[in-house]
C-alpha cells in the first residue's frame, strides 16, 4: 500500500479515538522507517499505538494474531494480503477501496466502493460507495487527486465507525463488474478506431495509466497517455499512419492528434513505445531526444535528496546509479504515488505528476525531468501559440490572436473572428478570435475547476507570490515587444507605453506578489476573522491602457488566490493575449488565467450574468457600469467594483508656480492623447492669470509633434479607434454651437489614421455640455473664476455627478489642504497631476464608481471576510 496514504488514514483514525493495536508495513533499506513507520514510532512514544511490525510478508500472520485485533483495515489496494488473515477465526473484516475504471463514461460518473473482503478480495459485499462527476478531460490521476484520495480517506474512517457502532451493511455485489481484473489486462485495451472522438478519448483516459490503451504503429505496440478532446482548429503537423485508423494521426507541436469517425479530434500528450520508453507524443519522429542539462549547485542538492528517496523505495537495489530503472528495479504504481509525495514533502513543495515518473524511468532521465520542471521548461514546451508576426520597431513582434482558455490558445467555438485595427494608419493588424457564449462558459468552467480542484487552489501563498514575481520578470524582459504591441494596437506613444503602460504593469505585479503571504488571520481573544478567497472572478477592462488596466485588477485578484476570466476591450486585445502567453511561461497552472477577446455585449454580458462568477471588476463608462451592476445583482448578487467615468476638476490659483501649472495642466489633459480616466476634464483658472495661462498653453501645443507613435520624438499619437475620433469631433462641434470659444484645434489631422489636434476651449459656462460631460480625448476645457473666490470655485468644481480625481495648484499650503479636503473625489493631486503609485488606493465616488484598485485596499475587493468564534 502507499505509506503516505495509509499515514493520512491512520492519523484520521487516531483523531476519531479508535485504538490501533498494530501496524504492519515492510521496512525500507537499512531498516529506515517509511513515512507511515515514522508516524507510528512517534505515536508509540506518546502511547497512542501498541505496536509497529516491519517484517517480511511471510511472517505477517503470526504477528497479526499476536495483537488481538478485532478489525483489519487496508486502505486502498494491495496484492499481498495473506489469505489466512481473511479466513482468521477472529472473523476479521477487510475494507478496501476500488476505483471504477473510466472505460464506460456514458453516465459521466466515477466512484469507489468500500467493501468486506472475501477470497476474491474485490468481490465481497459492499459496505458503502461514493461517486463524483467526471469532467470532459478527467483522467484516473485527476480523479484520484480531486476525489478518491480526500473522499476515500473520509469514507474509510466512516466505514470503521459504522463497524464499531454495529451499523455497517453488507450489500451483495452483482457478479457483473464485481472485479476489475479483466479490464486491467493489456490485451483487452487495444483501441478500436471506428468510433467517435469522444468514445476514443474515454477509452484512452479510462485505461490511463493501467493497463494503457494501445494500438499498432509501424509494426510495434504504442500505448497512449494523456488524452484530451481538441477544441477549435486542428494545428498543423506531420501525418502518422496508424493501423486500423481511417485517417492518419498528426504529430504536432503539442502532441498527437487523432480523429474519430465523426470528424472530431482528440490529442494525446505522451506515448510509450514497445521497449517501455515513454516520450512526448510531439517528439515521436525524433525519438524523444533532448539535450542534457548541466545542473547548478542547488539542483545537485535536489538530485541528492531524490536519490535518497529512490533508495528508500528501491530497498533491494544496493546503489542508485544513473542507469537505475525505477520499474525494472521492482517499483509498482503504488511506489509512483509515494515517490511523487515524498518529493513534494522534501523538495520544497515541488509538484510532480505520476506521468513524470512514467516518462523518465531511469534515474538520470528522471533528474533531468525534475530540473526542467524546476526551471519551468516543461510548461513552456507544452504551450502551443499560433502567432501573427510583424517586423516593426526594429524587432520581430509575435502576437497571439486566439482565445486563451484553460492554458491553451484556441479559436472561438464558432470560429468567428474580427479585425483589430492599427489607429496610426487604419490598417488591419490581424484577425482575432471573437469569443462566443460557449467560450465564456468554457473559460469560467476552467477557472472554477482550477480554483476548486487544481494545483492553484492547494498552492501555498508564498509559491503563489513566486509565480507572480516570475510573471513580473517576464513582463519586464519582454517590455519592448509589449510596448510595441501597445503602440500598434492602441496608438500609445512608444516611450509612454514603455514607461507607463508596461512599466507600471511590472510594478503592480511585483507589489501584489509581495502581498501574497501577508494576507493574515486576525485574532482577538476567541473571536477571529479570516480573509478568504472569493473564487472565480471576472475582469472587464477598457481600451485606453490595455495592459496596465489588466495588471491593476488581475494582480490583486491573483494575489488573493482567485482565478480569473478577463475580457479585454474589443479594440485592443493584443497585449492581453501576449500577457496570457507570458503567464503560461511563468508557470501559472492551467485555468487560473483565461483571456476572452470579443464584444462587451456578448462575452461581457455573459460574464456579468454567469452564476459561477463570484466577483466582477469593471473599468469603463458609467452607462455600461450601471448595466453590469444590474446584471450582477439579478443573477447571483456577485460582488462588483466599478471604476467609471470622470469629469475631474483642476483648480489653478493665481499664486501658483505658473510654468509648472502650464506644464502639468497640459499633461493633465493631453497625457496619453487625453484617453485617460483621471484626465482633467475641466480647468478652473483664476481670473488674473487666465489669459496668460491660455496663451502659454497654446504656445506649448504648437511645439508638440503629432505623428507615428513608434517615432521616439512623437508627443501625440492617434486616437484609439475611428468611432472615438468621430465622437470627439462631434464633442467639439457641440461646444462651438453652445457658445464656447475654440481657441485651438478641434479638427482631425489631415493624414492617414485617427489623429486629432490637441484642442483648447475657453469661456465654458457651467450649463454647457462641455462643462458637464467627459470628452476622453485631447480637449482642454477652461473656465475662469473670480480672484479669491475659493468657496465659489469649489462649489462649481463639485457640481458634477462624477468624482474620480481632482487637482489644485497653489503655493499656499493651507489653501491647498483646505481645497483638497473639500473636493469630492477619490484622488486629489496637489501641485502635480497623473502621479499614481501602486501602493496608493485608486477609485472614485458618486457616479465614478466604487471599490479600489491598487494598494492594500484592492486586495479586499477580491477577498471575503469570515468571522470565526471559538469557545474554549
Amino acid at each position: 500500500m502507499s505509506s503516505i496514504r495509509a499515514n493520512t488514514f491512520y492519523s484520521h483514525l487516531c483523531k476519531e479515538g479508535h485504538r490501533v493495536v498494530g501496524v504492519f508495513t515492510v521496512p525500507d533499506k537499512d531498516g529506515k522507517a517509511d513515512p507511515l513507520g515514522e508516524c507510528i514510532l512517534r505515536h508509540l512514544d506518546q502511547g497512542l499505538c501498541s505496536g509497529l511490525s516491519t517484517i517480511p510478508p511471510g511472517a505477517q500472520l503470526r504477528a497479526y494474531r499476536s495483537v488481538g485485533a478485532e478489525l483489519n483495515v487496508l486502505p486502498f489496494c494491495t496484492q499481498f494480503i495473506p489469505m489466512d488473515v481473511i479466513d482468521s477465526p477472529k472473523h476479521v473484516s477487510l475494507i478496501r477501496h476500488f476505483m471504477i475504471q473510466l472505460t464506460n463514461l456514458l453516465n459521466k460518473k466515477a466512484g469507489f466502493s468500500v467493501f468486506w473482503a472475501d477470497d476474491g478480495l474485490d468481490t465481497g459485499p459492499i459496505l458503502l460507495q461514493r461517486s463524483c462527476d467526471v469532467e470532459p478531460n478527467d483522467t484516473v490521476d485527476a480523479l484520484y487527486n480531486r476525489f478518491l484520495f480526500p473522499e476515500g480517506i473520509k469514507a474509510m474512517v466512516e466505514a470503521v465507525q459504522l463497524i464499531a457502532d454495529g451499523k455497517a451493511p453488507r450489500i451483495p455485489q452483482p457478479e457483473e463488474g464485481a472485479t476489475y481484473e479483466g479490464i486491467q489486462k493489456k490485451e483487452n485495451a487495444e483501441i478500436s478506431w471506428d468510433q467517435s472522438a469522444e468514445v476514443l478519448h474515454n477509452w484512452i483516459r479510462g485505461h490511463d495509466k493501467v493497463p494503457g490503451a494501445w494500438t499498432e504503429i509501424n509494426g510495434q505496440m504504442v500505448t497512449f497517455y494523456g488524452s484530451s478532446l481538441l477544441n477549435g482548429s486542428v494545428p498543423p503537423g506531420e501525418p502518422l499512419e496508424i493501423k486500423g485508423a481511417k485517417k492518419p494521426g498528426l504529430v504536432t507541436k503539442n502532441g498527437l492528434v487523432l480523429f474519430g469517425n465523426d470528424g472530431k479530434a482528440l490529442m494525446v500528450r505522451n506515448l510509450q513505445l514497445e521497449d517501455g520508453k515513454m516520450i512526448p507524443a510531439s517528439q515521436y519522429f525524433s525519438g524523444g531526444e533532448t539535450s542534457v542539462l548541466e545542473l547548478t549547485a542547488e539542483e545537485v542538492k535536489v538530485a541528492e535528496t531524490i536519490k535518497v528517496i529512490w533508495a528508500g523505495i528501491l530497498s533491494n537495489v544496493p546503489v542508485i546509479e544513473d542507469s537505475t530503472d525505477f520499474f525494472k528495479s521492482g517499483a509498482s504504481s503504488m511506489d509512483v504515488v509515494r515517490l511523487v509525495e515524498e518529493i513534494r514533502q522534501k523538495c520544497g513543495g515541488l509538484q510532480l505528476q505520476s506521468e513524470d515518473v512514467y516518462m523518465a524511468t531511469k534515474f538520470e532521465d528522471f533528474i533531468q525531468k525534475v530540473v526542467r520542471k524546476l526551471r519551468g521548461e516543461d510548461r513552456e514546451a507544452e504551450l502551443v501559440v499560433d502567432y501573427v508576426s510583424k517586423e516593426v520597431n526594429k524587432m520581430t513582434v509575435k502576437m497571439p490572436y486566439q482565445c486563451f482558455i484553460n492554458g491553451q490558445f484556441t479559436d472561438a467555438d464558432d470560429g468567428k473572428t474580427y479585425d483589430t485595427i492599427n489607429p496610426t494608419d487604419g490598417s488591419t493588424i490581424c484577425k482575432v478570435s471573437y469569443a462566443s457564449l460557449v467560450d465564456v462558459d468554457k473559460a469560467v468552467a476552467a477557472a472554477k475547476d482550477a480554483f476548486e480542484n487544481g494545483e492553484w487552489g492547494r498552492m501555498n501563498a508564498r509559491e503563489r507570490g513566486r509565480l507572480m514575481y516570475r510573471l513580473a520578470d517576464l513582463l519586464e524582459e519582454n517590455q519592448e515587444e509589449l510596448a510595441t504591441i501597445e503602440a500598434l494596437d492602441s496608438g500609445a506613444v512608444y516611450t509612454l507605453a514603455l514607461k507607463t503602460h508596461i512599466g507600471m504593469s511590472v510594478q503592480t505585479f511585483r507589489y501584489f506578489a509581495g502581498w501574497c503571504d501577508k494576507i493574515q488571520l486576525h485574532l482577538v481573544l476567541a473571536l477571529g476573522t479570516q480573509k478568504g478567497k472569493k473564487g472565480v472572478c471576472a475582469i472587464i477592462i477598457p481600451w485606453n491602457y490595455p495592459l496596465m488596466m489588466l495588471a491593476w485588477k488581475s494582480a490583486a485578484c491573483l494575489a488573493a488566490g482567485n482565478t480569473l476570466v478577463l475580457k479585454p476591450a474589443q479594440v485592443t486585445p493584443l497585449t492581453a493575449l501576449k500577457f496570457a502567453e507570458l503567464s503560461a511561461k511563468a508557470g501559472f497552472p492551467k485555468g487560473v488565467i483565461n483571456i476572452l477577446p470579443g464584444s462587451g455585449g456578448t462575452a461581457g454580458q455573459r460574464l456579468s450574468e454567469h452564476p459561477d462568477i463570484r466577483k466582477l471588476g469593471f473599468t469603463g463608462s458609467t452607462l455600461i457600469g450601471k448595466q453590469i451592476m444590474k446584471s450582477c445583482a439579478l443573477s447571483n448578487l456577485k460582488k462588483v467594483s466599478l471604476e467609471l467615468g470622470g469629469k475631474s476638476p483642476l483648480i489653478i490659483f493665481n499664486d501658483c508656480e505658473l510654468d509648472k501649472a502650464v506644464r502639468m495642466g497640459m499633461g493633465a489633459v493631453f497625457f496619453n492623447k487625453g484617453e485617460n480616466c483621471i484626465a482633467a476634464g475641466r480647468l478652473f483658472v483664476e481670473e488674473s492669470i487666465h489669459d496668460e495661462f491660455v496663451t502659454r498653453v497654446v504656445e506649448e501645443i504648437k511645439k508638440m509633434k503629432i505623428g507615428d507613435p513608434l517615432d521616439r520624438s512623437t508627443d501625440h499619437g492617434p486616437q484609439n479607434h475611428k468611432a472615438h475620433l468621430e465622437k470627439l469631433l462631434q464633442y467639439c462641434e457641440t461646444g462651438v454651437k453652445e457658445g464656447a470659444t475654440l481657441v485651438y484645434g478641434g479638427r482631425q489631422v489631415p493624414r492617414p489614421g485617427f489623429f486629432m489636434e490637441p484642442t483648447v476651449f475657453t469661456d465654458v459656462e457651467d450649463h454647457m455640455y462641455l462643462a458637464k460631460e467627459e470628452s476622453f480625448g485631447p480637449i482642454m476645457v477652461i473656465s475662469k473664476f473670480h480672484n479669491g473666490d475659493i468657496d465659489g470655485v469649489l462649489q462649481r468644481a463639485n457640481n458634477t455627478e462624477y468624482g474620480l480625481a481632482s487637482g489644485v495648484f497653489t503655493r499656499d499650503i493651507n489653501k491647498a489642504m483646505y481645497v483638497s479636503e473639500k473636493l469630492d473625489a477619490g484622488t486629489v493631486f496637489i501641485n502635480t497631476y497623473n502621479k499614481t503609485d501602486v501602493a496608493a488606493p485608486f477609485g472614485g465616488v458618486k457616479q465614478s464608481g466604487f471599490g479600489k484598485d491598487l494598494g492594500e485596499e484592492a486586495l479586499n475587493e477580491y477577498l471575503k471576510t469570515k468571522t470565526v468564534t471559538l469557545e474554549y
